[in-house]
């Protein structure tokens, strides 16, 4: 995946409502971020990212972050301590296998949208949408600048 092409190819609108979609269902979140550093070890990244953006506090820690470095390919998808108690690592693994397969063929919009659907088909099966439901986090790609 090249840094370039990965983000002039990304449609953040598209993304955005894939988002929309996906919270309607669930009283989960999901965030993308896309890093503009190289990110050797993708996990340990993500971690890093899904604490700095507060994604640990939901209130019912279940988000799920797809956290994307275009400059190093590579990519990781976490979820919160809910979230990953009810999936495990299996479901990372497809999840992540299935992305590659898009991000190989240059699709970077419909990997990500993939994930986003796949996650969010996980959270409406585990935590479904509350009548009271709010919307905890923003669901804007997120990107960080090139000099972090």
């Amino acid at each position: 995946m090249r840094h370039r092409k990965f983000l002039s190819q990304l449609a953040h609108e598209r993304i955005h409502a894939a988002i929309d979609d996906a919270e309607h269902k669930t009283s989960g979140e999901i965030r993308v971020m896309v890093s503009h550093q190289s990110a050797p070890d993708p996990v340990a990244a993500a971690q890093q990212a899904f604490l700095r953006l507060g994604m640990q506090q939901t209130k019912h820690r279940n988000a799920v972050l797809i956290f994307v470095a275009p400059r190093s390919h590579t990519f990781a998808v976490i979820g919160d301590e809910a979230v990953h108690a009810r999936c495990g690592d299996a479901f990372w693994r497809e999840l992540a296998g299935a992305m590659t397969g898009y991000f190989k063929r240059g699709d970077f919009t419909d990997g990500l949208l993939h994930g986003i659907g796949r996650a969010g088909e996980l959270l409406a099966e585990h935590f479904p949408r509350e009548p009271d439901d709010q919307n905890e986090l923003p669901d804007a790609v997120v990107e960080d600048s090139p000099d972090q």
